[in-house]
């Protein structure tokens, strides 16, 4: 069966035990790090641990098709921006030295940005997600439940779009092709059908929601509790280290020869 994307995959590891919360900390000081970096070093320190928490958990797989996305877009991101900086030397063509500077540190900055996340969704369950942020940051359980549905119809709508393309290949349509701008053109149609069956389902979910009695949830209505143990404790420290890294190595790269 083929793995879908933001679909939570089952598993052992240290990431997939430890509290939805301090998952949700650990992506988000990653986030925080690669916008205060401004060495190389630290910005590919950072994807390297960003690979290394994703082969952790097993997830590569799954996220393969996100990662070479990203490295195309990457590429795009790199190229635009060494149109847009044009100052200092010319090297080649429109490339110039700042141009590259930023276009590289863009271009990093954009393939860390994406995964962290995408990674703890993956090895996170939706529902203890959703009731951890209500338990603890005390968001309420609509707001939490909105988030968490909008994350999971992303996989479904994928599907959704799948099937109808598969379809349409049946019937002699050329979705098979090669050439991403026509094959664009020839999905362009398809929008109207992938929305009409997107609010049908989501009605249905609304009223099963509704039958279940959403309206009268708050945070103590959940069975589960999240509390916190030496795993998360771990994921603390290292998030504060990732964080406290990049500006401490900005502070002191002057005094370093």
């Amino acid at each position: 069966m083929k793995t879908r994307l933001l679909t939570y995959q089952s598993g052992n590891t240290f990431l997939h035990r430890a509290n939805p919360i301090a998952k949700l900390i650990l992506a988000a000081s990653i986030v925080i790090s690669v916008f205060i970096a401004k060495q190389y070093s630290v910005l590919i320190a950072l994807a390297v641990i960003i690979f290394v928490v994703m082969a952790f958990t097993h997830v590569i797989k799954t996220l393969f098709g996100l990662i070479k996305a990203m490295l195309v877009i990457s590429c795009i991101m790199f190229f635009l921006q060494t149109v847009i900086a044009q100052s200092g030397n010319y090297i080649f063509l429109w490339f110039t030295l700042k141009g590259i500077d930023i276009g590289a540190k863009s271009s990093l900055r954009l393939f860390c940005f994406a995964f962290p996340l995408v990674t703890v969704l993956t090895v996170t369950k939706l529902n203890d997600l959703a009731n951890s942020i209500v338990q603890y940051l005390h968001i309420p359980y609509c707001y939490a439940f909105t988030i968490t549905t909008a994350v999971r119809f992303v996989p479904i709508f994928a599907q959704e779009m799948s099937s109808i393309s598969e379809a349409q290949t049946a019937r002699g349509v050329e979705f098979d092709t090669k050439n991403p701008f026509k094959k664009l053109i020839l999905m362009a149609p398809l929008i109207i059908p992938l929305v009409i069956t997107s609010v049908r389902k989501a009605d249905s979910c609304a009223l099963a929601a509704e039958q279940r009695g959403f309206y009268l949830r708050n945070s103590k209505s959940s069975y589960y509790k999240y509390p916190f143990g030496w795993r998360d404790l771990i994921i603390f420290v290292i998030s504060v280290l990732i964080i406290a890294a990049p500006i401490l190595i900005s502070c002191f790269a002057p005094y370093i020869v």
